[in-house]
């Protein structure tokens, strides 16, 4: 394989201290930390550095790094660490007590702790419910803890419509400039997400033809194969829309269907997303039953074990969906007429996500019998093998006659490159000590993408459009394969 480019070592950064508010949940146990000790480890992180975990419960640092090191043998028990190694990592390690939601909370350790390095740079990490984002972030600035070129990263969802996220906007904002906001979409930091760009733009044969010239639709999937694993009583108040279309699928499509930017600088590839965003066509009422299904997982089978239903989990009644479908379109020149399929769900049949470009028919077969030729896809697997498939019709070789077969041009991920590449968070915790704001949302784009999601909630509520159950294990309702059928499409079900 020819290569373009190469480095042996990950470029390092500049010693930073990353204060982890929500350090013993979830998030950060399982994708931050790890995160942090992986970069670590290809020497990208000084040891001048630190890792700081806040949160309500009390605990000092040996309880701390024995925590994130069980945790980290939990999650990844085929990974070898050695003693020497892990001692050294948990060295940067540390823990303060605070509530930091709460403007009387003390502290006062965790500022003499940060103050002890004072040179590094600070970046505050908030693996928190969204709704407290701008509290902990006036309490960070009440407690000086705010140096000049201090970093706030936010989890999504930036609030639960519009109007929220406008509050967490103008809450986080008033502490932080805009320069120093970092939403993270974990999506945006996918290997093969970033290689959507290069795939498009440096590649002279995709470019003429990415239009609605020559592409009859596009789909975008993200498929969960696990419930709601313990967050259902969370769940409950989002939804899968508010959950994963805002952010997840939205993004995807922003990448998919943006104009050429005229360089990789942050803001000139995010001013090409949220053109992409305002050319979103607005939902009617009279149309939400043609362009939407909602469905709930019911009990069934998955990886060959029984689950219960969503309900069951909930413990409750619930019109919540944990399937949506949409079609949406985008009035622009590109894209005229050229509809955009979004999914996503929990308890599908297995947990894959992939972008599938289907090109149109040949004007003309050249073969009168039999079925017509399948129309030439392209497949993007985000996960959980990533990579690029080309699937094309080609001549079944041996005589006889003409007999078609439909074949890949597969470039695998793993086939091909050997070493390992970062995870996504891996990727965008570096992005932000860096100050690279490329892989991260804007203020306007997050608020654009609410607009759009917004005119579909308001929808539902006026036309109380009905959640469809399915069975846990399958690919959501039958009215989504309706969607597409109505136009004459289906899903793409291969592998």
């Amino acid at each position: 394989m020819e290569e373009i480019s190469s480095a042996a070592q990950f470029i390092p950064v500049d010693a930073f201290d990353i204060i982890i508010f929500g350090a013993a949940g979830d998030l950060s146990l399982r994708k931050i930390i790890p995160a942090l000790f992986h970069r670590w480890r290809d020497s990208q992180i000084p040891d001048a550095s630190r890792i700081v975990g806040v949160s309500r419960t009390e605990m000092d640092d040996e309880a701390f790094r024995k925590l994130v090191y069980d945790s980290y043998r939990k999650f990844n028990p085929n990974t070898e660490i050695a003693a020497e190694e892990w001692t050294r990592f948990s060295s940067l390690l540390h823990y303060r007590a605070v509530n930091a939601a709460d403007a009387e909370a003390d502290w006062s350790g965790l500022s003499a702790l940060l103050e002890q390095r004072r040179d590094n740079l600070r970046v505050f990490y908030l693996a928190l419910p969204p709704n407290i984002y701008g509290a902990v972030a006036a309490n960070i600035d009440s407690a000086g803890l705010k140096a000049p070129d201090a970093r706030i990263v936010l989890e999504k969802p930036i609030g639960k419509d519009l109007a929220s996220a406008r509050a967490i906007n103008d809450g986080v904002g008033a502490v932080f400039a805009e320069k120093n906001i970092f939403r993270i979409d974990h999506y945006l930091g996918k290997e093969t997400v970033q290689n959507l760009i290069v795939l498009r733009f440096m590649n002279s044969i995709f470019e003429p033809i990415w239009n609605a010239n020559a592409i009859d639709h596009v789909e975008i999937t993200v498929a969960e194969s696990i419930g709601c694993e313990g967050r259902a009583s969370y769940y409950d108040t989002a939804g899968a829309l508010r959950d994963m279309v805002q952010n997840h699928l939205l993004q995807l499509l922003c990448l998919v269907a943006m104009e050429p930017p005229l360089n990789l600088n942050s803001d000139t590839v995010r001013d090409e997303k949220i053109k992409v965003l305002k050319a979103l066509r607005p939902v009617k009422l009279r149309d939400i039953r043609n362009i939407s299904v909602r469905g709930q997982y019911a009990s069934g089978a998955t990886d060959g074990e029984v689950v219960q239903s969503y309900e069951a989990e909930l413990e409750r009644g619930s019109n919540t969906e944990t399937f949506v479908a949409l079609k949406a379109n985008l009035d622009n020149w590109r894209w005229k007429d050229v509809p955009f399929y979004l999914r996503t769900g929990k308890r599908m049949s297995g947990r894959h996500s992939e972008i599938v470009v289907q090109f149109k028919d040949v004007a003309h077969s050249l073969i009168k019998d039999g079925a017509p030729p399948p129309p030439t896809r392209m497949v993007i697997r985000l996960q959980p093998d990533e990579g690029v498939k080309l699937l094309l019709t080609t001549k079944d070789p041996g005589p006889g006659g003409m007999r078609l077969r439909y074949v890949p041009l597969n470039l695998s991920y793993a086939d091909h490159f050997e070493a390992r590449y970062p995870d996504a968070y891996e990727r965008l915790l570096m992005a932000v000590v860096r100050g690279d704001l490329a892989l991260f949302m804007r203020r306007d784009e997050v608020e654009a993408a609410w607009q759009w999601v917004d005119g579909i909630l308001a929808a539902w509520e006026a036309d109380e459009t009905p959640v469809h159950k399915y069975p846990a294990g399958t690919d959501g309702p039958p009215q989504a394969a309706m969607l597409l059928d109505r136009d004459g499409r289906e899903w793409w079900a291969g592998k």
